[in-house]
């Protein structure tokens, strides 16, 4: 259980018998995915039923173990007819399912969901999972369903402060959720030694050599290109023991290509590794020496930089976006205080400059920071946290509150 019912806020218990459903694209990976499974779950636990409407995926099986129901249903489509079509679909599943609340986790299923919930008088969530681009009239009009929820979570304050300034008549509707992880999984003592070697063995990592991971989907944006820059420069300084592994899924075929064509021309085929998806995270950051997310436009939240702190991998993050909040360094926070590094966005040798500074860390300075990190963590990055003021949310909504 992610925990007793007693601990959620009393308005949360007043969930049971409800109905809520949310939307997501698919369940293959990723942080809005996670989130709703996470989500189904302490709906589950507090008596609530817990729909969630998909095209499927990898995580189905996860989602049904916990608690919440699949409904198999074509949430991917971008296609404005079909999306027309879906809403209607939708409506019809909100009337004969008793939905109360519906939460939409992505644009495309937000406007499906709308119209759905309006018609049926269900109430009306969004989740800001992203900080979402485009200066064009049309975008801006598509990326605006986003702010008519009768709540819309951010996902950090950063993502909070980027809503206010497009969409300022919904301020008042905006509550921040941080996203949270499950730190009895993610934790050291949790991890058997076995699972760590089945990790490095998929890989091809050899036992004395150390890995600095970027676990993460292959995108330009999460700056996999720039890992490559500063593993070339680290190999021409003389650091031969480290594996650079990326793990992820491959969503766009060209740029997997790319990255493979940049890995040739640096000479490092043997140095950086593409091993493709991997479940099993936890694992994963305890058999990395350092965590690095060098993420080259603003994530919204970041949950690569806190799942590592909780694990005790050392992080470096892009100094851009929610990562002022994930992970404290200096200048806003005193280097005792220090959880991690921060690099400007796309500096390949500032990158390589603090990889070297973590893999160079004594076993007392490594130990300290990343005590410190797992504080940070367990205060303010918890599943249950997370779970506990979404539920809340949803008893508000029903209760007749704004949030």
């Amino acid at each position: 259980m992610l925990q007793d019912i007693d601990a959620f806020p009393s308005s949360s218990r007043a969930l049971a018998g409800r109905t809520v459903l949310q939307i997501v694209p698919d369940l293959q990976s990723g942080g809005a995915e996670r989130a709703a499974i996470d989500i189904a779950q302490a709906l589950h636990e507090a008596g609530a039923r817990a729909l969630v409407a998909t095209t499927g995926g990898r995580m189905v099986s996860e989602l049904q173990a916990k608690g919440g129901v699949w409904l198999p249903f074509p949430a991917a489509t971008k296609n404005p007819l079909a999306m027309a079509l879906n809403s209607a679909r939708l409506a019809r599943i909100l009337r004969e399912e008793g939905v109360d609340i519906v939460h939409a986790r992505s644009r495309a299923c937000a406007w499906i969901a709308y119209y759905a919930a309006r018609r049926m008088g269900a109430r009306f969530v969004t989740t800001y999972h992203s900080v979402y681009g485009g200066t064009s009239a049309i975008k801006q009009r598509y990326n605006s369903i986003m702010a008519a929820g009768d709540a819309v979570i951010a996902n950090s304050q950063f993502t909070a402060s980027h809503i206010a300034e497009l969409y300022p008549a919904a301020a008042e509707r905006v509550v921040v959720i941080a996203r949270g992880i499950d730190l009895r999984a993610f934790s050291p003592a949790a991890v058997e030694p076995q699972r760590v070697e089945r990790a490095r063995a998929a890989w091809g990592v050899a036992p004395h050599q150390r890995v600095a991971l970027l676990p993460a989907r292959l995108a330009a944006r999460k700056g996999h290109l720039v890992l490559i820059e500063a593993a070339r420069r680290l190999v021409a300084e003389g650091l031969a023991d480290v594996r650079f592994v990326c793990v992820g899924d491959a969503p766009n075929a060209g740029f997997r290509q790319s990255l493979a064509a940049q890995i040739a021309r640096a000479e490092l085929a043997d140095v950086v590794l593409t091993p493709g998806y991997w479940s099993d995270m936890p694992a994963a950051y305890l058999a990395a020496a350092v965590a690095v997310a060098p993420s080259t436009t603003p994530e919204a939240f970041g949950r690569v930089a806190v799942e590592a702190q909780a694990l005790g991998a050392p992080v470096i993050v892009s100094d851009i976006g929610a990562a002022l909040e994930t992970v404290l360094a200096p200048p806003q926070a005193p280097a005792r205080e220090a959880t991690g590094w921060r690099v400007p966005a796309g500096d390949a040798a500032a990158l390589a400059q603090a990889i070297r500074a973590a893999l160079e860390l004594r076993p007392s300075e490594r130990d300290a920071l990343t005590a410190r990190a797992r504080r940070h963590v367990q205060a303010h990055f918890s599943i249950e946290r997370m779970c506990a003021a979404t539920l809340d949310v949803y008893a508000r909504l029903l209760a007749g509150g704004a949030r």
